[in-house]
């Protein structure tokens, strides 16, 4: 139940005062966000390169209400494509980026985000690495699907993200499965309609199956985003039933959860891919990651009800 309480916190101007000036959230943020700051991030990175894992680097910076916000946001990518090169990381990680954060939600925004990550895109591929693009609620989808489409046009290797309780995503798996197609699978963050999205956990969880199995069928490259060890065992079955090699797909999960997890997967020899992100504009991001934790959900609402 508190699941839906915590994404609609997420949205809210009051609840996010009173959650930032508590003093227990700080520890937390800590737990799931490489700090605020660039080189607090690159440090995080470098600690996990050193374990054998990969990354991927959100700048946290959805929800912008102006276009200057967007221009920041860009310039915040293109200087973090800067110092992976500079520091030689650029192998060991990619970015991923949420179109609301390049202005997709302000008036004109598809043709502003396009324009705004395109820079970036190009920036990655310079430094030696790439970009995906995370997706977010469903009626950013389209527009999403449409400016990856664009960025594929020059730069194929672009990936992009499917969430698993959305009933359109098999037929988006099935056009998104082809050769070279970078594709991260996740069961999805969002408070969604029953219109648009299944409700149950076990259908959403089947969906990721029928979803998986698509893409490790197809020719594309597939990213398992998952901290679920049924979902993972579900994954290394499939890939090997479709003869895929260890580097053939890849596994993704969380900054600061099922650590021990990521380990045990690199030392069997696959791909880990962790999800770093970093930035001031943490709030929805980590109310999110409290909400698909309900251990952490009860430990934090209680620690902030208890000295708040």
């Amino acid at each position: 139940m508190l699941g839906p309480v915590l994404l609609a916190a997420a949205r809210s101007d009051s609840i996010r005062r009173l959650v930032s000036a508590a003093p227990v959230t700080r520890p937390m943020v800590d737990r799931f966000v490489a700090g605020e700051q660039l080189d607090q991030c690159l440090a995080s990175v470098t600690t996990l390169a050193g374990r054998g894992m990969q990354v991927t680097i959100d700048h946290l910076g959805e929800d912008i209400t102006d276009r200057s916000e967007a221009l920041r946001n860009r310039d915040a990518y293109l200087a973090l494509c800067d110092a992976l090169a500079g520091a030689g990381l650029a192998e060991h990680a990619e970015m991923s980026v949420k179109l609301s954060a390049f202005g997709q939600a302000l008036p004109g925004g598809h043709d502003l985000a396009y324009e705004n990550v395109l820079p970036v895109v190009e920036a990655a591929t310079a430094a030696g690495t790439t970009v995906t693009l995370d997706m977010e609620d469903h009626t950013t989808i389209d527009s999403t699907l449409a400016v990856l489409g664009q960025l594929r046009e020059r730069f194929p290797g672009t990936g992009a993200v499917l969430q698993s309780y959305l009933f359109r995503t098999e037929e988006d798996c099935r056009a998104l499965a082809g050769d070279g197609s970078r594709v991260r699978l996740v069961k999805g963050a969002y408070k969604e309609p029953a219109s648009v999205a299944y409700q149950d956990k076990r259908e959403v969880d089947r969906a990721y199956v029928r979803c998986l199995k698509i893409l490790m069928a197809g020719k594309g490259y597939p990213m398992v985003g998952s901290h679920d060890p049924r979902m993972v065992a579900i994954a290394q079955d499939l890939a090997e039933r479709y003869g895929r090699k260890r580097d053939d797909f890849e596994f993704q999960m969380l900054y600061g959860i099922r650590g021990a997890e990521q380990e045990r997967l690199v030392a069997q020899g696959h791909r880990m891919r962790v999800y770093v992100p970093y930035g001031t504009d943490w709030y929805g991001y980590f109310m999110r990651r409290l909400a698909e934790r309900p251990a952490n959900m009860a430990f934090f609402l209680r620690s902030l009800i208890t000295r708040s």
